[in-house]
C-alpha cells in the first residue's frame, strides 16, 4: 500500500496536535550544513549536526522518550531564528529550551549562554564562573554533550592558549561559526 505525501503530511500535523509525542523534529538545510532539529512541547531539546534520523531517534529517546516523528514545519521558530543567526540579522536566539541535564551540566550550560555573540571564552572561564575552578575538562565534557549547539554557543569556547579545540559539529564548522560571528579573522 502507498501512502501519499498528502495523506503523509496529515497523519504526521494531527500526531503533532495530538500531543502524543515526545519530540517531533524537522530537517533543516543551513550554511553549516544540514540540521536535525527537535522539540518537545516544553522547548526545543536537540540540535544534530549528523542527519540520521535513526541516530537522532536513539539519542533522544535516552532522555526525552521514545514517540519521535519527523513533523514538517513543527519547528518554525527555531528554523527562523537559525536563519536570522545566519544572514547575520541575530545575535541571541529567545527560544523555550528543554534541557535534560544533570545539575552542573545545566548551571555550565546557563552561563556558557551568556557568552556575547562574537566573544570567545575558555573551558577554565567558564569552570570559575561555576564556581568550580578546576574543573575545565568537566567543562569541556559538558560542552562535548550540548544538547543545543549554535543556540548555546559552545563553538565559542577555546583552550586556554586561544586554540581552536574540540566540536561536536567538527572543528571546520567551528571555525566557520566563528568567523560568521567575527571572532576569527
Amino acid at each position: 500500500m502507498t501512502v501519499s505525501n498528502e495523506l503523509d503530511r496529515r497523519f504526521r500535523a494531527a500526531a503533532a496536535a495530538s500531543g502524543d509525542l515526545d519530540v517531533h523534529y524537522d530537517l533543516l538545510d543551513t550554511p553549516v550544513g544540514p540540521l536535525m532539529v527537535g522539540a518537545t512541547d516544553r522547548g526545543l531539546c536537540r540540535i544534530w549536526f549528523d542527519p540520521e534520523p535513526e541516530r537522532f531517534a536513539a539519542d533522544v529517546a535516552r532522555t526525552h522518550g521514545a514517540r519521535i516523528l519527523r513533523v514538517p514545519g513543527s519547528v518554525d521558530e527555531a528554523r527562523r531564528q537559525l536563519d536570522e543567526y545566519f544572514e547575520q540579522r541575530r545575535q541571541d536566539f529567545d527560544l523555550d529550551v528543554d534541557l535534560r541535564v544533570a545539575p552542573f551540566h545545566e548551571r555550565v550550560l546557563a552561563e556558557l549562554r551568556r557568552v556575547p555573540y562574537g566573544q570567545l571564552t575558555t573551558y577554565g572561564t567558564l569552570a570559575a564562573q561555576v564556581d568550580a575552578p578546576r574543573a575545565a575538562r568537566a567543562v569541556g565534557t559538558v560542552m562535548n554533550r550540548n544538547p543545543l549547539p549554535i543556540v548555546l554557543p559552545c563553538h565559542r569556547v577555546v583552550g586556554a592558549n586561544g586554540s581552536l579545540t574540540g566540536y561536536g559539529g567538527g572543528l571546520p564548522r567551528k571555525e566557520q561559526l566563528l568567523r560568521l560571528e567575527g571572532a576569527l579573522l
